[in-house]
């Protein structure tokens, strides 16, 4: 793997290419760093900053612990979509509603610190709870929520289950939403949520992220949304703008 391209580069559109082929099947997992590495004759930081490209490109994702899963043959092409408000992706449709199965106190050691983003020993509310349609009581998704533990008592006010818990947390202690991040990525389901939503551990899921931030640039909640598959679509609509 010689010529005018980084290293990483190179590697990078070689194994692209091999994805492409057809050598890994779309939700297939690619084979260990160290595998790689003597295949291609490439040191383990080439090899990771060129996992890191094909990631970007949308072609495998990449979770600590597990092993790198292949996810499409082909780059994905990126749309840019700027809202007026935050709450324009972040919330579900007011004929769903949740219900909390576990409401505590936690402190977080190393996995849910890494997961969550908090430090190590840091105090956090965790709910975890089924979200249902209200018609037909079709459960739609599981979600954890973490939250700063000062905002603990708002799983007591009447609306708690029908509306968003940030939305909750503005209303009655005034945090508003500077920034939001939302990571959208698919799983096989793990076991303990499996079993919640009634699924086979390993089944397909689509998982939904969200991170709150403050007008300081501080976390102050997020997210994990499972939702089976088939069972949530998010449409955006976009017009070019021509003529405007």
């Amino acid at each position: 793997m010689k010529g005018s391209l980084p290293l990483y580069k190179t590697l990078a559109n070689a194994l692209a290419q091999r994805i492409h082929n057809g050598d890994w099947a779309v939700g297939s997992n690619l084979p260990s760093e160290e595998a790689l590495c003597a295949s291609f004759d490439a040191s383990r930081h080439t090899l990771r900053h060129a996992l890191q490209t094909i990631e970007s490109d949308g072609l495998v994702l990449r979770r600590q612990g597990v092993p790198t899963q292949v996810i499409s043959r082909q780059k994905v092409r990126r749309f840019t979509q700027s809202f007026n408000s935050p709450i324009d992706i972040l919330s579900y449709p007011r004929n769903t509603y949740r219900k909390n199965i576990v409401e505590e106190f936690i402190e977080l050691d190393k996995p849910l610190s890494e997961m969550i983003g908090g430090a190590v020993g840091s105090s956090w509310y965790h709910i975890g709870g089924i979200r249902k349609q209200r018609d037909t009581e079709q459960v739609i998704a599981w979600t954890d929520i973490y939250i700063l533990p000062q905002f603990a008592s708002l799983t007591s006010e009447p609306e708690h289950s029908q509306v968003m818990v940030f939305e909750q947390i503005e209303k009655k202690y005034g945090t508003r939403i500077d920034r939001a991040e939302v990571d959208v990525y698919a799983v096989g389901a793990p076991a303990n949520i499996a079993k919640k939503l009634q699924l086979r551990p390993h089944d397909p899921c689509l998982v939904i992220v969200r991170r709150y931030f403050d007008d300081q640039d501080k976390l102050f909640e997020i997210t994990f949304t499972y939702h089976p598959e088939n069972k949530y679509t998010y449409k955006m609509e976009f017009k070019s703008g021509v003529g405007n």
